[in-house]
């Protein structure tokens, strides 16, 4: 008996892995050790930022706040954590998602049916209780075969909060996915979501983070049969004192499945403030496997640094195990602002304050007129259009 718990303990305890598609994970916060400084997963975020959510030591946890509103087509019910539905999409990779999934009462399922093309987009509103008040959540949305949906996730309020928003893409669907992180600048926001996208299936899932002090989101697909395509793009604006990590693994582990990641982060600072610097960050882990023959994935990531006082991470990985693939590549970079772009508004007669405007909605619009509900995508320009102003004022 000593010698298995010896046994599991090394294997809790591990941290090598075949490959970043092969992470431990588990449903059970015990499972972890608790992170430190130097973890791999853990060593661009300050951990004093986290407000105890990575050690167990958080405010008060308070209920939930999780309101979902859609067409009469769809089907809302708390699961139980232990559903086959809830965890059909896989569970947590670290310790905070596992602490969210273990402090969670139960899973809000959002089930679309087979063969059914929605109307009007669904919506999930997840508020914050507060500065003082911990909150987890667990939500989950499953579309059934070669039906098609448009699901808004809007976080809003403010507090320190944890979760696991879950997708599994059914056979032959399609799911434009938009989660909108527009929290209070006092918000300490870590979430995973776990992503399966099954055979023939279409993704698009935008992710826009704007608001909160440190919001850490971190996507994870997986193609689970043939025929998948998934496009994941992203929008961010870190401002003093903000933190925004963006980590995401695209799992080729199937044949012929298509991907494209492209997310784009802007940062203004001042270096006079005595807040923590504007700092962003984004990992982007493709894997391709020896099985997934015929893949064809890229991503990109673009960083603009406004003034001084900010700073940008920006690292793709990618891995192949196969040569028999259709393509693969990536690209990143951060940057300053495009002065010949300045110059050129300039000669036409533009004022300089204007001219800085349009070359960064400019930027940002590639991504953005990708989201399909007009609605939230007015609102995002118009976010972009205020951080603008802020840094003028």
């Amino acid at each position: 008996m000593a010698d298995q718990q010896t046994v599991a303990n090394v294997v809790r305890n591990a941290t090598t892995h075949n490959n970043k598609g092969d992470l431990f994970s588990s449903f059970d916060v015990e499972d972890f050790d608790v992170p430190g400084g130097r973890d791999e997963v853990w060593r661009f975020i300050s951990l004093r930022r986290l407000r105890g959510l990575h050690n167990g030591q958080f405010a008060p946890q308070a209920p939930v706040q999780i309101a979902v509103d859609g067409p009469s087509e769809v089907s809302v019910e708390q699961a139980p954590l232990t559903d086959e539905r809830v965890t059909a999409a896989g569970a947590p990779v670290d310790r905070v998602a596992a602490q969210a999934w273990t402090s969670s009462d139960h899973a809000t399922l959002i089930s679309v049916p087979a063969n059914v093309e929605l109307a009007e987009p669904i919506t999930v509103t997840i508020t914050g209780a507060g500065v003082d008040a911990t909150t987890f959540g667990t939500v989950v949305v499953e579309t059934g075969a070669n039906s098609a949906a448009t699901v808004v996730v809007r976080y809003t309020g403010s507090g320190t909060h944890a979760d696991n928003v879950n997708w599994v893409i059914g056979e032959g669907s399609r799911v434009d996915a938009v989660v909108d992180a527009d929290w209070a600048l006092d918000t300490v926001h870590v979430g995973q979501q776990s992503i399966v996208v099954k055979r023939d299936a279409t993704l698009r899932h935008h992710v826009a983070t704007f608001g909160g002090e440190v919001v850490r989101i971190t996507p994870r697909l997986a193609f689970a049969a043939p025929g998948g395509d998934a496009e994941l793009t992203g929008v961010y604006f870190a401002d003093t004192g903000q933190y925004i990590e963006n980590r995401l693994l695209v799992d080729h582990a199937v044949p012929n499945c298509r991907s494209n990641v492209l997310y784009k982060g802007a940062l203004q600072g001042d270096k006079g403030s005595k807040l923590p610097e504007a700092r962003t960050c984004w990992v982007g882990d493709v894997l391709i496997r020896a099985e997934a023959k015929g893949t064809d994935t890229y991503e990109t990531n673009r960083n603009l640094v406004l003034t001084d006082g900010a700073r940008a991470d920006a690292i793709p990985n990618l891995e192949i195990e196969t040569g028999e693939i259709a393509g693969a590549g990536h690209a990143a970079t951060v940057g300053r602002f495009d002065d010949d772009q300045l110059f050129y508004l300039r000669s036409r007669g533009i004022r300089e304050e204007d001219a800085t405007r349009l070359i960064i909605r400019g930027f940002f619009n590639e991504v953005l007129n990708q989201i399909p509900v007009e609605s939230v995508r007015e609102e995002l320009i118009s976010r972009v259009a205020g951080e603008l102003e802020r840094n003028e004022n």
